[in-house]
């Protein structure tokens, strides 16, 4: 099989973008670049389909040849020992809760829920497109196809990601169709999302950057995770005019570290 048909069907191809199961086109999240981000994407899906009209074989998912870079604010680097095993990108919101009698007050954090989309392979051979999938993914709505689908691409579901409580941020990736392990997580180091990070659908700012170390009990030999190149969730400074309870639509990449537990 021409390595060309291999990219197409792996990324998502441009000849199946009116099929049915594909999420709403957020208009509103269109401005002011929404619309060039898309369309930057199948550019760059175009560009690397013809050069894979060259190639004497179809790329590798070789994920020892993914670079993790959490420049230009760094977070602490993976643990001696550990090896990379899963890249994801994680499409969803970021929830909080505001205290509605009082408008100064400040909204409070209590968790996020979002769908992981494996892009372990996007990470090992093409990580140019890699970088666009946070801001790509976020110029679609959620909808009930979104378990099949993250915005115009292939990428196929790996896992979920959830809270147990306001603190504990939860990932399962055993799936139907993977079993790579389930981890609660405690917060170990957090940086500022850069200046220029994607803006969420009405303007806000990424949410930061994370390392997360897995709880003793998690599956997998899973050990840390790095939430990185966010693309907004940032709740408003204040509670002025918001709910008791609101969402804050939000992407980013999630890359998964294995190893043997030190304890």
């Amino acid at each position: 099989m021409y390595a060309s048909t291999l990219l197409v069907s792996f990324l998502g191809a441009s000849t199946v973008i009116a099929a049915p199961t594909w999420p709403a086109f957020n208009w509103d999240a269109a401005k002011p670049d929404g619309l060039e981000t898309v369309s930057e994407y199948f550019n760059m899906l175009a560009q690397k389909v013809e050069l894979g009209k060259f190639m004497a074989a179809a790329p590798v998912c070789d994920l020892s040849k993914a670079q993790m870079t959490t420049a230009p604010n760094p977070l602490t680097p993976p643990s001696p020992g550990l090896t990379l095993k899963h890249v994801a990108i994680g499409r969803g919101t970021q929830n909080y809760t505001c205290d509605t009698t009082n408008a100064t007050a400040v909204p409070t954090a209590v968790g996020a829920v979002a769908t992981l989309f494996n892009a372990s392979c996007v990470a090992s051979t093409y990580p140019d497109l890699l970088q666009m999938l946070p801001k790509l993914a976020l110029q679609f709505n959620l909808t009930a196809q979104e378990d099949s689908r993250m915005g115009p691409t292939n990428l196929a579901i790996s896992g979920h990601h959830f809270f147990t409580n306001n603190t504990t941020p939860f990932f399962n990736l055993d799936t139907t169709q993977y079993q790579i392990g389930e981890a609660g997580c405690s917060k170990d180091n957090q940086t500022d999302a850069p200046a220029d990070a994607p803006k969420g659908q009405q303007g806000e700012k990424a949410v930061p950057w994370l390392k997360l170390k897995a709880h003793v009990g998690s599956t997998g030999d899973l050990q840390e995770v790095y939430r990185i190149q966010t693309a907004g969730g940032s709740a408003p400074a204040t509670c002025q005019g918001q709910p008791a309870a609101f969402e804050v639509q939000y992407s980013a990449q999630y890359w998964f570290w294995e190893g043997q537990s030190s304890s």
